[in-house]
């Protein structure tokens, strides 16, 4: 069984489907002969959250038989991914959904219908150039992470030869431009807050410079603020696609499945021609487009206002996912743990991320409207962190913990004081913030060292914490004061809004000695 069968025409379809691959219900050849003379949607970032979801929803949008166009992904970064996972393969791929109960779909993804590399030194960009200046072009997307949104100044001199994403885009928009001045929407799908604002960013920033050195006429820069003819919406992505897992591939070998082989390139990029991924997803998108759009609806993407695109994100990093995540990270590497999926075993931290989100967090969230608060929560405890197919581990959530805290817990205590609710309540989430103190020592619960993740602010705040001795009650605590009134790290000084003390007590108990994690989490934890 080899992908590569399914663009031939004496495919045994029934031998896949007898082995649970459900084979797309569309006809590929008909789709990509359609979508390479009228394109409508074009995707930067052929990395496996791509497949997984965006590619996927479409696939599950021409499977219904209401629509007739693929899309078109363009890497900007790693070129060996179109070379080793795409091209060999006729851009068909394998999604495979790992299921909380231990059980796995899998599913032929064949929506995309060409796979180019995205820099002036191939021929594919000819074709992009073609593409962009295409009247039918409805929308390009994103999934090239945080950082593929930066620029800098050499880049912003390089004129219409840029290297960076950002740069190639407003190139290929400056195509689009000629052309006639063709809408379009730039639409990121990338986790980051408010992430349709940094693409908007990044390409004025390019076009600008051009503008102010005589490069391209005034007029192109108004051209993307003209929200008539170019559009920047936001979106809230959530899916975990972890790299290609080692039982994924065993299983896929029984089936006598032949392309489940490992891709690393020399930039590190993990892929196969096979995807695996968490079978819950969301994708949550502001529905501003200025030259229609492919109905990702169907394949259940959901189409809203800005506003709510922001309360959705707010309630997932603030309530509902992130601080969950932060919670058990601190604690899951003092007491030892390396699997998210194992802490959700024990007692103790199942419980309190649960009391975290549904007691302390949920009375000040605000309901989006378009997902249930309650039903998200659920999900993230009873669907998602337990899946043991998901190979995370609390030291990767705990890197740049610094940075996490202010918003995933932060926003909350501010909401607290903004409706003058009781600081007595929160219990569990000062917990937490009292368990970083004893997280920056780099102890384990049974004294073993431990080196915490990767933080920006790391070596500044350990210098905080270094005077203080586990199992020495009576010494100078004073260095707390300085940790627990920094604003940069918590989003407030903790003892404005009366929670200093309360957390100050909780971290002596924490240092207590040997234990006394374990014995500190469990008494906070029945007591709430």
């Amino acid at each position: 069984m080899k992908l590569t069968e399914l663009l031939t025409d004496n495919v045994n379809g029934a031998a896949w489907e007898a082995k649970g691959y459900q084979l797309p219900r569309f006809d590929i050849k008909a789709v990509r002969e359609k979508t390479y003379r009228e394109p409508t949607w074009v995707h930067f970032g052929g990395g496996n959250i791509f497949r997984a979801f965006p590619a996927a929803i479409l696939n599950d949008a021409l499977n219904t038989g209401k629509y007739d166009r693929g899309v078109i992904v363009a890497e900007t970064f790693d070129y060996e991914v179109i070379d080793k996972a795409y091209t060999p393969y006729g851009n068909l791929s394998l999604l495979v959904s790992l299921q909380s109960d231990g059980n796995i779909e899998k599913k032929v993804i064949a929506s995309v219908t060409e796979a180019l590399k995205a820099d002036p030194q191939f021929d594919d960009w000819q074709r992009l150039v073609e593409i962009f200046r295409n009247p039918s072009l409805q929308m390009i997307s994103f999934t090239i992470t945080e950082k593929g949104y930066t620029y800098n100044d050499a880049d912003l001199s390089r004129g219409l030869s840029p290297v960076l994403a950002m740069g190639k885009v407003c190139a290929l928009l400056y195509e689009r431009y000629k052309a006639g001045k063709l809408p379009l929407t730039v639409q990121s799908m990338d986790n980051c807050s408010h992430n349709g604002g940094r693409v908007k960013a990044g390409v004025l920033a390019y076009a600008e410079r051009w503008v102010n050195n005589g490069l391209v006429p005034a007029d192109f820069a108004d051209y993307l603020r003209n929200k008539s003819k170019v559009t920047f919406p936001w979106s809230m992505i959530d899916k975990i696609t972890p790299r290609p897992h080692e039982k994924v591939k065993e299983l896929l070998e029984a089936d006598g499945f032949e392309d489940n082989n490992y891709i690393e390139t020399e930039k590190h990029t993990f892929t196969a021609p096979f995807v695996n991924a968490e079978e819950v997803q969301y994708l949550v998108i502001e529905d501003d487009y200025t030259n229609g759009r492919p109905p990702l609806d169907l394949g259940g993407a959901l189409y809203t206002t800005r506003e709510t695109v922001d309360k959705v994100e707010t309630m997932k990093v603030t309530t509902c996912l992130n601080p969950l995540h932060t919670a058990m990270s601190i604690y899951g590497c003092m007491l030892g743990y390396t699997l998210i999926s194992a802490e959700m075993k024990d007692e103790d931290l199942r419980a309190f991320i649960q009391k975290i989100g549904y007691m302390e967090a949920m009375p000040v969230v605000t309901d989006p409207g378009v997902l249930n608060p309650y039903e998200f929560i659920g999900a993230v405890i009873n669907r998602r962190l337990p899946n043991p197919f998901m190979p995370d581990a609390p030291q990767r959530i705990a890197s740049d913990t610094s940075q996490k805290l202010p918003i995933r817990f932060g926003e909350t205590i501010k909401k607290y004081v903004r409706r003058h609710l009781d600081m007595k309540n929160l219990v569990l989430i000062p917990l937490t913030l009292a368990g970083y103190a004893r997280y920056l020592k780099g102890l384990k619960d049974d004294l073993t060292p431990f080196e915490p993740s990767p933080d920006p602010m790391l070596e500044e705040l350990q210098a905080i914490v270094a005077p203080l001795e586990i199992g020495k009650p009576d010494q100078d605590w004073s260095p707390l004061k300085q940790l627990y009134a920094n604003q940069t790290v918590f989003g407030v000084n903790l003892y404005d809004v009366g929670l200093g003390e309360q957390i100050e007590g909780m971290v002596k108990e924490l240092f207590a000695g040997k234990g006394a994690v374990r014995q500190t989490l469990h008494k906070y934890v029945v007591a709430r």
